[in-house]
């Protein structure tokens, strides 16, 4: 294989039931046409379904697959040992339900061209299989994050991500979460993004939004049920605007 130009990092918990679906033969599809030289990173983060059997018996049967097999820790944990066993020049992030499908890649790479370090997917307002409780939250939460970091970022949140190896391997384990060694039980997402692409940011790193197509297409349901995911995750995420901001004000993030 040619030296790998990208890594396409997903992180995977008790994702049983996305994976029946068949989105890993997806993704493999869209990759073997590109003329780069890229990977694909399964990592696990400790699930309690068969995940992990599943992904291993369906990666023998695609080229440049692998999956690693972590213990729980997180999404950001997951998302952590993949960036260290990445090998690509570029590292996608991108959620093992494929609510924003692998093919919105093609949207991202032309940015690379101009120079982004960090060019993230947007999912707008128009977000099918939505509800509308979490279509408003998103709202409402994206000015409030904004009056305080970011005021040029519409979505943080879209787990769709492409990044320059170098800078995210430079900033990700400077995150809060990292300095947190609780023990982690079930689901937990963290709303890192927000740091992240503020630290980003902070060391002169150019991001590009650009709107991609996001369904919820997640069959997942030993996450916890969407309502239950809403509520901890807006708390969470009122919780990490704030901490950034005062630890910004404080000027934390210029002594990193």
């Amino acid at each position: 294989m040619s030296k790998i130009f990208l890594s396409i990092i997903i992180p995977c918990y008790n994702e049983e039931a996305n994976l029946k679906r068949g989105v890993l033969s997806r993704i493999y599809e869209y990759a073997k046409q590109k003329r780069f030289g890229w990977e694909v990173i399964i990592s696990d983060d400790g699930s309690g379904d068969n995940s992990l059997e599943i992904a291993r018996k369906q990666v023998r049967r695609f080229n440049n697959f692998k999956v690693l097999d972590n213990r729980h820790g997180g999404k950001p944990s997951a998302l952590n040992y993949g960036i260290i066993a990445a090998k690509g020049e570029y590292v996608l992030f991108t959620d093992m339900d494929q609510s924003t499908p692998i093919e919105e890649l093609d949207k991202l790479l032309p940015y690379i061209k101009e120079g982004y370090d960090a060019i993230i997917g947007s999912r707008g307002m128009d977000r099918k299989n939505f509800p509308i409780y979490r279509k408003i939250g998103s709202f409402v939460f994206a000015n409030f994050r904004k009056i305080f970091l970011l005021r040029d970022i519409n979505d943080t949140q879209c787990g769709f991500k492409l990044f320059k190896r170098s800078i995210i391997a430079s900033t990700f384990t400077k995150l809060e979460f990292f300095k947190n060694n609780k023990e982690v039980k079930g689901w937990k997402v963290s709303s890192y993004d927000v740091e992240l692409l503020h630290l980003i940011e902070k060391t002169g790193g150019r991001i590009m939004e650009v709107k991609v197509i996001w369904k919820d297409e997640d069959k997942s349901i030993s996450k916890g049920s969407s309502l239950q995911r809403y509520f901890r995750e807006s708390v969470d995420m009122i919780k990490q605007i704030l901490r950034v901001k005062i630890n910004d004000v404080r000027g934390l993030y210029s002594d990193r």
